[in-house]
């Protein structure tokens, strides 16, 4: 076995509490996708598809806001107080000082424009009264992501952690709550409780990260003294390492934004009336893709995982250990993206029906099923391709892919119809996909096999159904049950004989192989 892919038998104090922090933020992040996947299915039966779509018209400004004083900020604090913890209370101040002054800043612009920006820029005035809710968020976000930054970079991902889940669950529990009163009270529910809802998250998510700095704050190493420093000594390293990040930031949710406000009023164009190009809008964005994003909770863990150990092995210029990262990572993308296909084109009608009871929904599903592998493929690359520093690559790539997107909004859909944008992001997630494979490819040596990680699934999958369908051809003996039931039971029995197959067929190569080598 090569020496840089063995395993460590002991690891130092610094890989393990790292290797228990990405577990830890690994966990929560499930935890919250899976929340959050069953809060969407809730808001889809409370404020319907068309509420969906109005909903997450309003995001992107949210986005934006978060972009400039929130998440470019987070990581400078994170990167700045790892590289110097002696003055990590002083960079998270001044950090903390200027998010918070940029997110009044934008909260008061909302505000006061927002209906602006609901008629001119968002095309649709129901959304003035909605972003009032987020201009009050904006500094909340500022305020827990700084504290969060601050933790990262003290090694001290607890708090973050458990900031994370608990946002979600009392977003959750406020929303069922005001939800039932509105119910008994007898008042119409509308697209203002999942507003409510996420301001109501923001401000659990602030009021616990402040808590826990100011009675839980991150123990300094046994050998450190803290140094203080000024405002004016920390702000210029500090907006330094941020302002490149905001400016990336900044126009990948313009675009992504351009392109959310874009749909509705492009439906519109293509025939659909305004309450029916907002539900179908809902439709896609509310209920198909969470759907279809929902596998991908295991590679943004991944991602989570990949990054700080190609860091590691570049610095000590292992790249051996690269590429086998590579390699796993190219493996199981396309072994799972291929399995999502084939679960996504068989029971997508069925998984629509049964959880939003809309069989739109399911057939967005099925088009939709074929992004899987490379929607993956994007999570890990682009964290591989961040933890070898190449951020600039992955930002004009990135900017490529939305920008493709962009066209087809913009010259497909008032032709075609949503399909046009279903085609085009099927088509700008593969040009993604391949440009990050092959800037890797330039970059560092690793396996790549076209047969066994694409043909051998592939086909692999086809035998699977064949022999599901050989199988389910006389009866079924769960047709009794309800149709969700049936359905996930059908999906687990799928999914057990395509990874029999798949672990039969390393066997026998596995087999081959040693007989090859006898040879």
């Amino acid at each position: 076995m090569n020496d840089s892919l063995k395993i460590p038998q002991k690891l130092s104090p610094r890989k393990y509490a790292l290797l228990t922090g990405t577990l830890l933020l690994t966990s929560a992040g499930l935890i919250t996708r899976v929340l959050g996947f069953f809060y969407r299915i809730f808001l889809s039966r409370t404020i319907g598809a068309e509420g969906l779509g109005v909903f997450n018209l309003v995001h992107p400004v949210f986005g934006i806001c978060f972009g400039l004083c929130a998440g470019s900020i987070q990581t400078a604090i994170s990167r700045s107080v790892a590289a110097n913890v002696r003055k990590g209370r002083s960079i998270f101040r001044t950090g903390l000082i200027i998010s918070v002054a940029i997110s009044l800043i934008l909260a008061y612009g909302i505000i006061q424009f927002k209906d602006f920006l609901a008629i001119n820029i968002l095309m649709e005035p129901r959304c003035a009264s909605l972003l009032t809710f987020i201009a009050v968020s904006v500094p909340c976000s500022a305020i827990h992501a700084c504290i969060n930054g601050y933790y990262y970079g003290m090694q001290r991902p607890h708090v973050p952690a458990f900031a994370q889940v608990m946002e979600q669950t009392i977003r959750i529990g406020a929303v069922f709550l005001i939800a039932d009163i509105m119910v008994e009270s007898g008042i119409t529910i509308t697209v203002q409780l999942a507003v409510m809802g996420h301001l109501i998250g923001e401000i659990a998510s602030s009021l616990y990260t402040i808590v826990s700095y100011q009675f839980f704050p991150p123990k300094m190493p046994a050998d450190f003294t803290t140094v203080s420093s000024t405002f004016r000594e920390t702000a210029p390293g500090l907006m330094h390492l941020a302002l490149p990040l905001m400016g990336n930031r900044l126009v990948l949710n313009i675009l992504a934004s351009a392109e959310a406000i874009l749909i509705p009023s492009r439906l519109q164009m293509s025939g659909l009336s305004g309450s029916a190009a907002f539900s179908v809008y809902g439709v896609l964005t509310g209920m198909a893709l969470p759907f279809i994003l929902f596998p991908s909770t295991i590679f943004n863990s991944l991602a989570v995982l990949l990054l700080p150990t190609v860091a590691e092995a570049q610095s000590e210029g292992n790249e051996g250990r690269i590429g086998a990262a590579i390699s796993m990572s190219l493996r199981y993308c396309l072994y799972v993206g291929i399995l999502c296909i084939g679960i996504f084109t068989l029971f997508g009608n069925d998984l629509g029906i049964s959880v939003f009871k809309d069989k739109t929904a399911g057939s967005y599903m099925t088009i939709l099923a074929w992004l899987c592998p490379f929607l993956y493929l994007v999570t890990t690359m682009g964290s591989i391709l961040n933890g070898l520093g190449r951020t600039s690559v992955t930002f004009i790539q990135n900017a490529i892919a939305l920008g493709i997107r962009l066209c087809f909004v913009l010259f497909g859909i008032p032709k075609f119809g949503i399909l046009a944008y279903l085609v085009g992001t099927l088509a700008s997630e593969l040009l993604l996909a391949m440009m990050h494979v092959l800037t890797l490819r330039n970059k560092v040596d690793f396996v790549w096999n076209a047969w066994d990680m694409i043909v051998k699934p592939a086909a692999l999958m086809i035998l699977s159904i064949g022999i599901y369908f050989a199988v389910f051809s006389a009866a079924d003996p769960f047709k009794g049950l309800p149709l969700f039931v049936n359905t996930a039971i059908h999906i687990g029995i799928l999914c057990c004989f395509y990874l029999i197959t798949l672990l039969a067929a390393h066997i026998l190569r596995g087999e081959k192989s040693k007989k090859n080598d006898y040879k």
